[in-house]
């Protein structure tokens, strides 16, 4: 019996695997219920408990006692006392490091998503664009960011999903700081939301090129509106990263 049903779970298990690799699964969500899987993958539970054995054991997913289980960050964040952290509060040039990953990364989630978006994530994604829109754009760093994020996992690029995952505080930290440096100056402001605007009619109506096009000038943008701030008005950024770790 055990011998007929190993090729099952292991089955199972890959299934799994396709689920966190094609974006239905993200990192640190949790996982459906041996129950849910049971009715969803059409075996028993004890065949789905197996393959969600097998999977912890390779620490692809992780368990929780009372909890559950949870897709494993495969890649990790920093720590917030890691020495990348403390570099990117003590020197704003990791800031403008991190730009330069963003312009490059992003643009390629937004060129994906265009292209690979299904109808359940274009209806995330104008949610969390609705949201943004109509948020106060001097507090609304954690909607910015959902809104790209959203973008992001509609990519249905694992790795490209995980990387930009294990930067997500780094990632907050950099939009806090270019709202607490620009949202304040209409014309940069008006330009972001421009960018914004365009990234989602390009996304949704799945013309890839513009919508790389226009995720690469945002960001562009945005670092070369905060590294002329920083020329001119010295301490504003390190300052306004500082105050949202602080947050």
């Amino acid at each position: 019996m055990e011998s007929e049903s190993l090729p099952i779970s292991q089955a199972i298990a890959h299934q799994i695997e396709q689920m966190i690799l094609d974006g239905t699964l993200a990192p640190k969500q949790k996982i459906p219920s041996e129950r849910q899987l049971s009715a969803r993958l059409g075996v028993s539970r004890s065949i789905v408990r197996e393959a969600l054995k097998k999977l912890h054991g390779r620490g692809v997913i992780e368990t929780h006692h009372g909890q559950g289980s949870f897709v494993a960050e495969i890649v990790r964040e920093p720590e917030d006392e890691g020495p990348l952290m403390q570099l990117f509060f003590t020197h704003s040039r990791t800031l403008f490091d991190l730009y330069e990953v963003r312009e490059q990364l992003e643009g390629q989630a937004a060129y994906l998503a265009a292209q690979r978006g299904t109808d359940e994530d274009f209806y995330r994604i104008t949610k969390a664009f609705n949201a943004m829109e109509n948020a106060d754009p001097l507090t609304n760093a954690e909607l910015d960011h959902a809104f790209h994020q959203a973008i992001v996992d509609a990519s249905h690029n694992a790795v490209l999903v995980h990387i930009l995952s294990s930067l997500k505080k780094l990632m907050l930290h950099s939009v806090h700081a270019s709202i607490s440096n620009l949202s304040h100056r209409p014309q940069v402001r008006q330009q972001i939301d421009k960018h914004h605007r365009q990234i989602y009619n390009a996304v949704i109506s799945r013309q890839a090129q513009w919508a790389q096009k226009a995720a690469t000038a945002h960001v562009r943008h945005v670092c070369e509106s905060v590294r002329e701030i920083e020329k001119q008005e010295q301490g504003i950024i390190r300052d306004a990263i500082q105050e949202s770790n602080h947050d």
